[in-house]
């Protein structure tokens, strides 16, 4: 939240200018960068548009919250009033999402989206915007949890007339969304009254929903059975509910027509890739659709399988590999959900491949024959080995090859790291992946970075946070030897070795061993803790605490990384793979790593010059140690 006061407080600062200055510097301190011109022409027309409607209606004591952040994701309802309902005197809370727009066009296939001149994709109506606001603070505010009756929602479009609007309405169905334009102020006005007092304060009412407890994060894992088999579980916002909508639409037409489409979906971690995905193979199965999901990934394709169909084998079998349709017929799906799609590879024939299907056949080729709508969810970033090659204009090119259609859908708002962009931004700086060199690291309210002095002190950290109900792991840059797996009641071999500190790998087969939990299932199954996570079995997934060891392959020297192929122990950084290559792979590595927590972070440096320029970039607001903790402090 960027500001809170009263409606007669906001309306005066708003005329003498001092709101916007106040809202622009509070935007730079919790972001980093300057609000766009758009977002500061929207703050200085819409807000006092709506503030003197709500003095008008003689509500100037609603509490006024003004960029409300959404719980673990970094999308803003413009503005969240707080107030006392006018019968029930309870809490009342009205999510208001202001439109500058004057013409707006319905979507021809699909009522929730519509075409706004200013925007080349559809976007979502506005009542469905605001509508899904309002379901996900139910789902993720516990001051309206359990009181969803206490939320409404209303897209006020104060430059539209009601010709402007038409057909917009025709999914206005329940009080969380509803519309109005400033040709109907009148009624906007009578509407507020409805849900608002104007004979009490509202400050107490905003201080309970900001005070909420944020649920946990519903994990993806831990829901997909009933994601795929009844129902939706995760409420899709803004450009991923257009994401989720486009691409049915196309699986539509390519049924209707038999004309092939393929979409690319971009974003980057914790953008809700994987939920879309799940939810549009569920929405498939649900509607009769021959569809099948495929990764490149073993560990997310095996827990997909063990978790999502443990109950019906057919739903197991919805989940495949890239590398399963070598021989599968052309066309023979109605669609093909391909998530982590920059783990395509350039064929996929391996080792084991049968010499008569070593055709050579492009892998990309492959899963674009196979279904009418082939779909790819991909983040170029998150390429870690030598011959991923999923990139948007490798699929783009293959598709304009058979003379495809090909769209591409861009996700910008992340879910990950309890939705700070703020943090993944300090990320991609600090590996060099963007320019502009390492920055500070300044907290904010959605996601906690500490450094650990040694491997002991980041161990005991993340246990005292398991001890508080959190999930933690351990993960490390694959720097030691991964020795071969023991037999059954034989102790995992110690291979990750800090000084007099050793832990094991975690395990590479599909079984368990000494109490370890099978590869796949080293992120989701508790006793996963113990061992030490690598990048191909943390991709993918998300726990609430994690922490990283950076090791020798990476180090700051001087001004600059310097990294060092002789230090990894990776045996797909073969003599053939350039040393551009090898760089770009290990700070891509050390990027997912980074990005696996949902709460916090925590990382370790097995060198002793990059620790101390990781302190000198993450000691400049240092708070006290958490009571649980024994040890020095850690610099957060």
């Amino acid at each position: 939240m960027l500001f809170r006061a009263s409606a007669k407080t906001v309306a005066v600062m708003a005329l003498d200018g001092s709101l916007f200055l106040h809202l622009a510097d509070q935007f730079l301190h919790m972001h980093g960068y300057q609000p766009g011109t758009s977002e500061a022409r929207s703050w200085e027309r819409s807000i006092p548009i709506l503030t003197a409607a709500l003095n008008d209606a003689g509500l100037g004591d609603v509490e006024v919250m003004l960029e409300y952040a959404l719980p673990l994701n970094s999308k803003r309802a413009d503005v969240v009033l707080a107030g006392l309902h006018p019968v029930t005197q309870e809490p009342s809370y009205v999510v208001v999402e202001l439109k500058q727009w004057s013409q707006v066009t319905p979507h021809e296939d699909d009522p929730t989206l519509c075409h706004v001149d200013a925007y080349a994709h559809p976007v979502l109506n506005p009542i469905e915007q605001v509508r899904r606001y309002c379901e996900y603070l139910v789902n993720f505010n516990g001051a309206v949890a359990e009181h969803g009756e206490r939320i409404h929602g209303v897209a006020f479009l104060h430059n539209s007339t009601e010709f402007g609007v038409s057909g917009l309405r025709e999914i206005e169905r329940d009080g969380r969304g509803r519309l109005f334009t400033g040709e109907r102020r009148g009624a906007f006005l009578d509407h507020l009254r409805s849900k608002l007092s104007g004979k009490h304060p509202g400050a107490h009412a905003a201080d309970e929903l900001l005070a909420g407890a944020t649920a946990p994060s519903k994990q993806l894992m831990s829901v997909a059975a009933q994601e795929v088999r009844e129902r939706q579980q995760f409420v899709l916002l803004d450009e991923q509910q257009v994401a989720y909508r486009m691409v049915l639409n196309a699986v539509e037409r390519a049924k209707r027509a038999d004309h092939k489409e393929v979409v690319i979906v971009t974003g980057g971690p914790g953008t809700g890739k994987s939920v879309i995905a799940l939810q549009l193979l569920g929405e498939l199965y649900r509607r009769g659709v021959a569809a099948v999901h495929a990764t490149g990934s073993q560990s997310f394709t095996k827990t997909m399988r063990k978790v999502a169909g443990s109950r019906k084998r057919e739903v197991q079998d919805l989940f495949k590999y890239f590398n399963s349709f070598m021989t599968t017929e052309k066309n023979s799906l109605g669609a093909l959900i391909c998530d982590e799609a920059h783990r395509i590879r350039e064929t996929s024939a391996n080792r084991y491949t049968r010499a008569a299907l070593r055709t050579g056949r492009a892998q990309i080729d492959e899963l674009i024959d196979v279904a009418h709508a082939p779909v790819f969810f991909l983040d170029e970033h998150q390429v870690v080995r030598p011959g991923e090659m999923g990139t948007v204009d490798e699929i783009r090119e293959a598709a304009a090859r058979r003379g495809i259609d090909c769209n591409v859908i861009p996700l910008d708002s992340q879910f990950r790291c309890g939705g700070s962009d703020a943090y993944l931004r300090w990320v991609v700086r600090l590996l060099g992946l963007e320019p502009g060199g390492p920055v500070g690291w300044e907290p904010d309210d959605r996601m906690q970075l500490l450094v650990a002095d040694s491997p002991e002190e980041l161990e005991a950290f993340l246990d005292a946070r398991r001890g508080e109900k959190y999930g933690a792991r351990m993960s490390a840059g694959y720097c030691w030897r991964w020795s071969p797996e023991p037999k059954p009641g034989v102790p995992l071999p110690l291979d990750v070795v800090i000084g007099g500190w050793e832990r094991p790998w975690n395990l590479r087969g599909d079984r368990s061993v000494s109490g370890a939990p099978p590869s796949a299932l080293w992120a989701t199954d508790p006793a996963g803790f113990r061992q030490i996570g690598c990048v191909y079995t943390a991709q993918g997934f998300e726990y609430d605490w994690s922490g990283v060891i950076i090791g020798p392959d990476l180090v700051w020297r001087g001004n600059r990384w310097i990294t060092d192929r002789s230090a990894s122990k990776d045996p797909v950084f073969k003599k053939s793979v350039p040393d551009t290559d090898v760089d770009r792979l290990i700070r891509n590595t050390y990027k997912v790593l980074l990005t696996r927590g949902m709460v916090g972070t925590i990382v370790y440096s097995t060198d002793p010059e990059t620790r101390e320029k990781l302190r000198e970039l993450v000691s400049a607001r240092p708070e006290p140690r958490p009571a649980a903790v024994e040890g020095p402090l850690l610099r957060r």
